[in-house]
Protein backbone atom coordinates (compact mmCIF):
# COMPACT_ATOMS: atom_id res chain seq x y z
CA UNK A 1 0.00 0.00 0.00
CA UNK A 2 1.37 3.25 -0.92
CA UNK A 3 2.32 5.32 1.78
CA UNK A 4 0.45 8.87 1.43
CA UNK A 5 2.76 12.08 0.81
CA UNK A 6 3.56 14.10 3.76
CA UNK A 7 1.45 17.32 3.27
CA UNK A 8 3.93 20.42 3.31
CA UNK A 9 2.56 23.76 4.67
CA UNK A 10 2.26 27.10 3.19
CA UNK A 11 5.30 28.13 4.95
CA UNK A 12 7.68 25.43 3.70
CA UNK A 13 6.58 25.62 -0.04
CA UNK A 14 7.46 29.58 -0.16
CA UNK A 15 10.84 28.13 1.67
CA UNK A 16 11.69 25.98 -1.04
CA UNK A 17 11.01 28.40 -3.89
CA UNK A 18 13.07 30.62 -2.08
CA UNK A 19 15.66 28.25 -1.68
CA UNK A 20 15.46 27.57 -5.86
CA UNK A 21 15.30 31.31 -6.95
CA UNK A 22 18.89 32.05 -4.73
CA UNK A 23 20.26 29.20 -2.87
CA UNK A 24 23.20 30.85 -0.56
CA UNK A 25 24.56 27.66 0.23
CA UNK A 26 25.67 26.61 -3.41
CA UNK A 27 25.53 30.09 -4.32
CA UNK A 28 22.84 29.44 -7.14
CA UNK A 29 20.75 31.51 -9.03
CA UNK A 30 17.79 29.44 -10.63
CA UNK A 31 19.49 26.16 -10.41
CA UNK A 32 22.70 27.14 -11.79
CA UNK A 33 26.13 29.08 -10.63
CA UNK A 34 27.30 32.21 -12.07
CA UNK A 35 29.72 30.26 -14.38
CA UNK A 36 26.71 27.82 -15.82
CA UNK A 37 24.94 31.03 -16.69
CA UNK A 38 27.99 32.74 -18.39
CA UNK A 39 28.43 29.85 -20.57
CA UNK A 40 25.33 29.99 -21.60
CA UNK A 41 24.83 33.15 -22.36
CA UNK A 42 28.12 33.34 -23.92
CA UNK A 43 27.23 30.27 -26.65
CA UNK A 44 23.73 32.38 -27.32
CA UNK A 45 25.80 35.36 -27.99
CA UNK A 46 27.82 33.45 -30.41
CA UNK A 47 24.87 31.82 -32.26
CA UNK A 48 23.03 34.82 -32.81
CA UNK A 49 25.90 36.67 -33.61
CA UNK A 50 26.58 34.09 -36.01
CA UNK A 51 23.00 34.15 -37.61
CA UNK A 52 22.90 37.92 -37.78
CA UNK A 53 26.02 37.64 -39.70
CA UNK A 54 25.45 35.20 -42.39
CA UNK A 55 22.04 36.99 -42.68
CA UNK A 56 23.84 40.14 -43.27
CA UNK A 57 26.09 38.45 -45.41
CA UNK A 58 23.39 37.00 -47.48
CA UNK A 59 22.22 40.43 -48.35
CA UNK A 60 25.27 41.77 -48.89
CA UNK A 61 25.80 39.38 -51.82
CA UNK A 62 21.91 39.44 -53.24
CA UNK A 63 22.31 43.74 -53.08
CA UNK A 64 25.57 43.02 -55.22
CA UNK A 65 23.59 41.71 -58.50
CA UNK A 66 20.69 44.42 -58.27
CA UNK A 67 20.54 47.07 -60.15
CA UNK A 68 19.63 50.45 -58.33
CA UNK A 69 18.46 51.97 -61.13
CA UNK A 70 16.56 49.34 -63.18
CA UNK A 71 14.44 46.51 -62.22
CA UNK A 72 16.30 43.23 -62.28
CA UNK A 73 12.87 40.78 -63.21
CA UNK A 74 10.46 42.77 -65.86
CA UNK A 75 9.91 40.64 -68.43
CA UNK A 76 5.97 39.78 -67.66
CA UNK A 77 5.31 44.22 -67.71
CA UNK A 78 4.23 43.67 -71.36
CA UNK A 79 1.37 45.45 -70.77
CA UNK A 80 1.15 48.45 -68.59
CA UNK A 81 -1.44 48.75 -65.69
CA UNK A 82 -3.83 51.99 -65.59
CA UNK A 83 -5.46 53.26 -62.81
CA UNK A 84 -8.37 56.48 -61.99
CA UNK A 85 -7.98 59.57 -60.27
CA UNK A 86 -9.26 60.48 -57.76
CA UNK A 87 -8.05 57.24 -56.01
CA UNK A 88 -11.54 55.19 -54.54
CA UNK A 89 -12.64 52.63 -52.68
CA UNK A 90 -13.17 50.03 -54.83
CA UNK A 91 -13.15 52.09 -58.34
CA UNK A 92 -16.27 53.52 -57.12
CA UNK A 93 -17.07 57.24 -57.97
CA UNK A 94 -20.36 58.18 -56.23
CA UNK A 95 -22.04 61.80 -54.89
CA UNK A 96 -25.07 63.70 -55.01
CA UNK A 97 -24.53 67.06 -57.25
CA UNK A 98 -26.31 68.95 -54.42
CA UNK A 99 -24.12 68.10 -51.90
CA UNK A 100 -21.21 69.03 -51.60
CA UNK A 101 -19.69 66.93 -48.83
CA UNK A 102 -20.02 63.91 -51.05
CA UNK A 103 -17.69 65.39 -53.80
CA UNK A 104 -15.07 67.84 -52.31
CA UNK A 105 -12.83 64.90 -51.26
CA UNK A 106 -12.60 64.27 -54.60
CA UNK A 107 -11.55 67.77 -55.60
CA UNK A 108 -9.26 68.05 -53.25
CA UNK A 109 -7.79 64.67 -53.99
CA UNK A 110 -7.77 66.03 -57.95
CA UNK A 111 -5.63 69.05 -56.59
CA UNK A 112 -3.02 67.56 -54.86
CA UNK A 113 -2.34 64.98 -57.39
CA UNK A 114 -2.22 67.76 -60.41
CA UNK A 115 -0.07 70.18 -58.43
CA UNK A 116 3.02 68.79 -60.02
CA UNK A 117 1.32 69.43 -63.77
CA UNK A 118 0.64 72.91 -62.56
CA UNK A 119 1.64 74.98 -66.29
CA UNK A 120 4.55 77.00 -64.25
CA UNK A 121 6.28 73.82 -62.63
CA UNK A 122 6.28 72.41 -65.77
CA UNK A 123 8.62 75.13 -67.24
CA UNK A 124 10.64 75.79 -64.26
CA UNK A 125 11.14 71.55 -64.23
CA UNK A 126 10.63 70.05 -67.31
CA UNK A 127 11.95 70.47 -70.94
CA UNK A 128 9.73 71.40 -74.29
CA UNK A 129 10.52 68.32 -76.07
CA UNK A 130 9.60 67.65 -79.99
CA UNK A 131 6.16 65.85 -80.12
CA UNK A 132 5.34 62.64 -82.20
CA UNK A 133 8.70 60.91 -81.15
CA UNK A 134 10.33 58.86 -78.45
CA UNK A 135 12.59 61.09 -76.64
CA UNK A 136 15.01 58.87 -76.06
CA UNK A 137 18.13 59.70 -74.01
CA UNK A 138 21.15 57.35 -74.39
CA UNK A 139 23.65 56.95 -71.32
CA UNK A 140 26.62 57.12 -73.92
CA UNK A 141 29.92 56.62 -72.38
CA UNK A 142 28.74 57.48 -68.37
CA UNK A 143 25.73 55.56 -67.05
CA UNK A 144 22.62 56.68 -65.65
CA UNK A 145 23.20 60.18 -66.63
CA UNK A 146 20.18 62.18 -64.75
CA UNK A 147 17.67 62.44 -67.74
CA UNK A 148 14.98 65.33 -68.83
CA UNK A 149 11.43 65.21 -68.75
CA UNK A 150 9.24 66.25 -71.20
CA UNK A 151 6.55 69.14 -70.30
CA UNK A 152 2.94 67.70 -69.71
CA UNK A 153 1.07 70.87 -68.57
CA UNK A 154 -1.83 70.74 -66.61
CA UNK A 155 -3.80 73.19 -68.23
CA UNK A 156 -4.14 70.06 -72.11
CA UNK A 157 -6.34 68.80 -69.58
CA UNK A 158 -9.04 71.54 -70.41
CA UNK A 159 -12.28 72.03 -68.47
CA UNK A 160 -10.83 69.09 -66.45
CA UNK A 161 -7.49 70.96 -65.50
CA UNK A 162 -9.76 72.29 -62.73
CA UNK A 163 -8.29 75.75 -63.57
CA UNK A 164 -11.70 77.62 -64.07
CA UNK A 165 -13.85 80.25 -61.90
CA UNK A 166 -15.35 77.16 -60.24
CA UNK A 167 -12.05 74.43 -59.52
CA UNK A 168 -14.46 71.29 -59.18
CA UNK A 169 -13.81 69.54 -62.20
CA UNK A 170 -17.42 69.56 -62.98
CA UNK A 171 -18.29 68.01 -59.78
CA UNK A 172 -20.74 70.64 -58.82
CA UNK A 173 -22.76 70.44 -62.05
CA UNK A 174 -22.61 67.11 -62.25
CA UNK A 175 -20.44 66.57 -65.18
CA UNK A 176 -17.71 65.42 -63.66
CA UNK A 177 -13.80 64.66 -64.60
CA UNK A 178 -12.12 61.11 -63.90
CA UNK A 179 -8.47 60.91 -64.86
CA UNK A 180 -6.74 57.68 -66.21
CA UNK A 181 -3.04 57.46 -65.96
CA UNK A 182 -1.05 54.60 -67.22
CA UNK A 183 1.38 52.69 -64.73
CA UNK A 184 5.17 53.49 -65.16
CA UNK A 185 7.12 51.06 -67.13
CA UNK A 186 10.75 51.31 -67.75
CA UNK A 187 12.00 50.94 -70.93
CA UNK A 188 8.61 51.04 -72.21
CA UNK A 189 8.10 52.18 -76.16
CA UNK A 190 4.23 51.81 -76.55
CA UNK A 191 2.89 51.78 -79.97
CA UNK A 192 5.54 50.76 -82.31
CA UNK A 193 6.16 54.48 -83.33
CA UNK A 194 2.58 55.11 -84.13
CA UNK A 195 0.46 57.52 -81.81
CA UNK A 196 -1.40 55.58 -79.12
CA UNK A 197 -4.46 56.73 -77.46
CA UNK A 198 -7.11 56.29 -73.99
CA UNK A 199 -10.54 55.08 -75.44
CA UNK A 200 -13.38 54.88 -72.88
CA UNK A 201 -17.20 53.66 -73.13
CA UNK A 202 -20.05 51.93 -71.03
CA UNK A 203 -18.61 48.05 -70.63
CA UNK A 204 -22.06 46.99 -71.35
CA UNK A 205 -22.85 48.27 -74.73
CA UNK A 206 -26.93 48.69 -73.92
CA UNK A 207 -25.95 50.90 -71.19
CA UNK A 208 -24.08 53.62 -73.86
CA UNK A 209 -27.45 55.76 -74.13
CA UNK A 210 -27.75 55.75 -70.25
CA UNK A 211 -23.80 56.88 -70.39
CA UNK A 212 -24.36 59.80 -72.70
CA UNK A 213 -21.50 61.18 -74.76
CA UNK A 214 -18.11 61.81 -73.50
CA UNK A 215 -15.28 63.94 -73.55
CA UNK A 216 -11.51 63.09 -73.39
CA UNK A 217 -8.59 65.78 -72.88
CA UNK A 218 -6.37 66.11 -74.25
CA UNK A 219 -8.57 65.56 -77.65
CA UNK A 220 -9.61 62.02 -78.55
CA UNK A 221 -7.34 61.17 -75.10
CA UNK A 222 -4.26 61.09 -77.26
CA UNK A 223 -0.70 60.17 -74.87
CA UNK A 224 2.20 61.67 -77.17
CA UNK A 225 5.04 59.42 -77.75
CA UNK A 226 7.57 61.76 -76.29
CA UNK A 227 6.40 60.48 -73.04
CA UNK A 228 8.32 57.39 -73.21
CA UNK A 229 10.49 55.32 -72.48
CA UNK A 230 10.55 56.14 -68.54
CA UNK A 231 14.39 55.93 -66.97
CA UNK A 232 13.26 55.12 -63.40
CA UNK A 233 12.76 57.26 -60.96
CA UNK A 234 16.39 57.64 -60.11
CA UNK A 235 17.79 59.26 -63.13
CA UNK A 236 14.42 60.98 -64.37
CA UNK A 237 13.89 62.96 -61.20
CA UNK A 238 10.81 65.13 -62.60
CA UNK A 239 8.62 62.67 -64.68
CA UNK A 240 5.32 63.35 -64.72
CA UNK A 241 3.32 60.89 -66.56
CA UNK A 242 1.00 61.81 -68.91
CA UNK A 243 -2.57 61.97 -68.21
CA UNK A 244 -5.81 61.31 -69.77
CA UNK A 245 -9.27 63.18 -68.62
CA UNK A 246 -12.31 62.37 -69.31
CA UNK A 247 -15.44 64.29 -68.61
CA UNK A 248 -18.91 62.64 -68.45
CA UNK A 249 -21.04 65.60 -69.96
CA UNK A 250 -24.46 63.99 -69.60
CA UNK A 251 -24.52 61.01 -67.78
CA UNK A 252 -28.43 59.81 -66.51
CA UNK A 253 -28.69 60.65 -63.00
CA UNK A 254 -29.77 58.31 -60.03
CA UNK A 255 -27.89 55.30 -62.63
CA UNK A 256 -25.24 52.98 -62.01
CA UNK A 257 -22.89 53.58 -64.67
CA UNK A 258 -19.74 50.96 -65.14
CA UNK A 259 -17.28 52.75 -67.36
CA UNK A 260 -14.19 50.76 -69.19
CA UNK A 261 -11.33 52.74 -70.63
CA UNK A 262 -8.20 51.12 -72.44
CA UNK A 263 -5.18 51.91 -73.88
CA UNK A 264 -5.38 51.51 -77.51
CA UNK A 265 -1.57 51.57 -79.21
CA UNK A 266 -0.58 48.92 -81.55
CA UNK A 267 1.24 45.85 -80.35
CA UNK A 268 -0.45 45.60 -76.43
CA UNK A 269 -3.06 43.50 -75.42
CA UNK A 270 -5.89 44.93 -73.55
CA UNK A 271 -8.27 41.77 -73.36
CA UNK A 272 -6.43 39.75 -71.34
CA UNK A 273 -9.09 38.36 -68.82
CA UNK A 274 -6.17 37.35 -66.44
CA UNK A 275 -5.06 40.34 -65.51
CA UNK A 276 -8.12 42.97 -65.62
CA UNK A 277 -5.73 46.10 -65.23
CA UNK A 278 -3.25 45.19 -68.16
CA UNK A 279 -3.91 48.12 -70.28
CA UNK A 280 -7.48 48.87 -69.27
CA UNK A 281 -9.41 49.81 -65.88
CA UNK A 282 -13.19 49.99 -65.16
CA UNK A 283 -14.74 51.76 -63.02
CA UNK A 284 -18.10 52.72 -61.60
CA UNK A 285 -19.96 55.97 -61.84
CA UNK A 286 -23.11 57.09 -60.37
CA UNK A 287 -24.39 60.63 -60.36
CA UNK A 288 -26.96 61.05 -57.53
CA UNK A 289 -29.47 64.11 -58.33
CA UNK A 290 -32.29 65.62 -55.31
Amino acid sequence: MARDKEKRSCGQVWAEWQEFIWDPRTRQFLGRTGTSWGLILLFYLVFYGFLAGLFALTMWVMLQSVDPHVPKYQDRLVTPGMMIRPRTEGLDVTFNVSQSQTWRHYVRALHQFLEPYNDSVQAARNAACEPGRYHEQPDDAVANVPKRACRFPRSALGPCAGLGPARDYGYGSGQPCVLLKVNRVINFFPGRNKSINVVCAAKREEDAALLGPLQLFPPNGSIDLMYFPYYGKRVHVNYTQPVVAVQFTNATANVEHFVECRLNADGLRTDDERDKFAGRVAFRLRINRD
